[in-house]
């Protein structure tokens, strides 16, 4: 069923928001793709924060028009699932896992602000950790010297505590 002139504004000013915000978009060809296997995606997609949609590419088009994802429009060719994520990478991550095991999603290419990414660059940017996953690691890091340091003067009292005990133990031995 074709949109009207009103829905299809509605289409683009919903992907112009979802750009606006957006670190990343991923497209991939869904051609011969069941209907079960899309709604697991889409449910992985969803739980991972991921705006993933099939659409019309003129649409899209129209809503990359003027923003930093405009190389973009180049690539949209036939039938077409977008992938749009705040964080560069979850898109990339569920999309490539997924087309892991299932080979009827064909990974296209993708982008993040200014820069225009193949099949190859997508699969490696799924391969990288999310922005969480290097804050926490970097927190790890930050607190390893301090935490060695707490357990280096925790052991001072410890030795003295354990030296007191050991000639308390022989002199009742005695």
């Amino acid at each position: 069923m074709s949109l009207n002139r009103e829905e299809k504004a509605v289409v683009i000013e919903e992907v112009t928001a979802q750009l606006a915000k957006a670190q990343s978009i991923i497209i991939a060809e869904y051609r011969g793709l069941d209907v079960a296997s899309a709604t697991v995606l889409r449910k992985k997609a969803r739980e991972s924060g991921v705006y993933l949609r099939v659409m019309k590419n003129t649409l899209v088009r129209r809503s990359l028009e003027g923003t930093s994802f405009d190389a973009l429009s180049s690539q949209l060719v036939g039938p077409l699932m977008y992938a749009i994520s705040e964080d560069p990478v979850t898109a990339a991550k569920v999309v490539a896992d997924f087309a892991k095991t299932n080979d009827k999603l064909v990974i296209m290419g993708g982008a993040l602000p200014n820069s225009v990414l193949n099949a190859d660059g997508v699969k490696a940017l799924a391969t990288m950790p999310s922005r969480d996953e290097l804050l926490a690691k970097l927190l790890g890091t930050m607190q390893a010297p301090i935490a060695t340091f707490v357990r280096t003067l925790n052991e001072v009292p410890t030795k003295f505590v354990r030296g007191l005990a050991a000639v308390r133990d022989q002199k009742e031995a005695a």
